[in-house]
């Protein structure tokens, strides 16, 4: 715990030191040019830091996944658990919508901007073709694991761990010796996982420094409004995910919320849920989640339940129409929340996903394209609240099925330092503590 207070420590001070460099650099450098060529340098080491988050992200959900499908022991479980996680999924996804719509209705971020709009007929260059439902439901499915895996395509990995997981946990005896192979990969990248962590706090200063150096502290001020009333969404929001924890969890809500700080800040500064998969696998174990719910709960998570991003679209939609003067009915809402609630579920995977779906709305409903060119100049701010909401969600949703299945240990047992989950049995995995680099 106390390495993990250090981790977090020096997370928030790269972010603080990442800002200062960025305006000076930004300051110091005027020309546009210049400073995007600067900052493509800066963002190296947090491209090369997300590229070794992508390089263990494919056989860490597949091992893990499929670990905790076998220690379910039999389909059915396997199916209860999905229904109840599903559930879950499309009642958050419902709540973040609905409050997207509501929050744009209230604060009317887009009237009066103050900002030349867009021309209708400008072009984002943006491929929305990827989210119709054929497209989607033809997409589940991998052509061939090894590509699925050489993409990162989380959610047809998810696919093709279920079906290996369930086979494999069929198998009963004859299939140990495999699931010792896939139980000792699922180790070995949890310790080339610690090793990488700890370049975090440097990708996070030039992850915050390349941004501020292209886009200054300007672009703040100049959408000042859009901004704080998105991030002031966000909070309702993240307020409502930490009330429906609290229902099923009660009080240990607070100590989840202090576990997943690591992982919040990571996705946080540098915009990728991705970033914090790891760290938040780490959390849930410390919380008493037993990692054959989490490991099947949290990749079903990252490809079902993006809270943050569904309620951007949302708000998003709303802003745009606002800002050309376009009204809405509200049959008319109530049928693009409804749209959104399918769209959205192609969403992992996709670069820019969120701006994709929009730009598909934006169309359904003749609002002008264009005004995307409102919000894509300070995207990468608003992705930053979007991809720490999506973390936070998803750990909620792990606790919360957890507790379902009676798979969540006592704040007792942790105590004592039982590593086992709540029926007793020891954990297929090693705990963060013995998996670390």
């Amino acid at each position: 715990m106390k390495t993990q207070s250090h981790i977090t420590t020096y997370i928030v001070i790269a972010m603080i030191l990442g800002g200062v460099v960025g305006y000076a650099c930004h300051t110091a450098f005027p020309d546009p040019k210049l400073a995007k060529e600067i900052a493509g340098y800066i963002s190296i080491i947090t491209d090369v830091f997300l590229r070794l988050i992508k390089m263990i992200i494919a056989p860490l959900v597949f091992s893990t996944l499929v670990m905790g499908i076998a220690h379910m022991g039999d389909a059915s479980t396997v199916g209860r658990v999905g229904i109840k996680a599903m559930a879950w999924f499309i009642t958050a996804s419902l709540v973040s919508l609905t409050l997207g719509l509501i929050m744009a209705t209230m604060l009317q971020p887009g009237v009066n901007i103050g900002l030349p709009l867009p021309d209708v007929g400008s072009a984002t260059n943006l491929k929305t073709n990827a989210f119709t439902l054929k497209d989607f439901v033809a997409h589940l499915v991998p052509k061939s694991v090894a590509e699925a895996m050489a993409n990162n395509e989380i959610l047809q990995i998810v696919v093709f761990s279920i079906f290996f997981g369930t086979a494999l946990a069929t198998l009963g005896e004859h299939g140990k010796r495999m699931a010792g192979v896939i139980e000792d990969l699922a180790q070995v990248m949890l310790k080339i996982t610690g090793a990488v962590m700890w370049l975090a706090p440097v990708a996070v200063f030039a992850a915050i420094a390349s941004t501020v150096t292209t886009q200054g502290l300007g672009i703040l001020v100049t959408f000042a409004k859009f901004m704080g009333s998105f991030y002031l969404a966000l909070f309702v929001l993240w307020t409502l995910l930490a009330l429906a924890g609290f229902v099923f969890l009660g009080r240990r809500i607070i100590t989840l919320i202090k576990l997943i700080r690591e992982p919040f800040l990571l996705s946080f500064s540098t915009a990728s849920s991705e970033a914090a998969y790891p760290k938040m696998l780490d959390a849930l174990d410390k919380f008493g989640v037993n990692r054959k719910i989490s490991s099947f709960v949290l990749p079903l998570g990252y490809s079902f339940n993006l809270d943050g991003s569904m309620m951007y679209c949302t708000f998003a939609v709303l802003f745009i129409a606002q800002a050309y003067d376009i009204h809405l009915p509200m049959g008319t809402q109530i049928t693009m929340l409804l749209l959104l609630m399918l769209t959205s579920k192609g969403m992992a995977g996709v670069p820019r996903a969120s701006l994709v779906v929009i730009a598909a709305t934006l169309n359904q409903f003749n609002i002008p394209e264009a005004g995307l060119l409102l919000i894509m100049g300070v995207d990468q701010f608003l992705d930053m609240g979007r991809s720490a909401t999506n973390a936070v969600g998803n750990s909620i949703a792990s606790a919360v099925v957890a507790k379902w299945e009676g798979q969540l240990a006592s704040e007792s047992t942790l105590d004592t330092g039982d590593q086992g989950g709540a029926d007793g049995e020891r954990e297929p995995l090693p705990k963060p503590e013995t998996a670390r680099a």
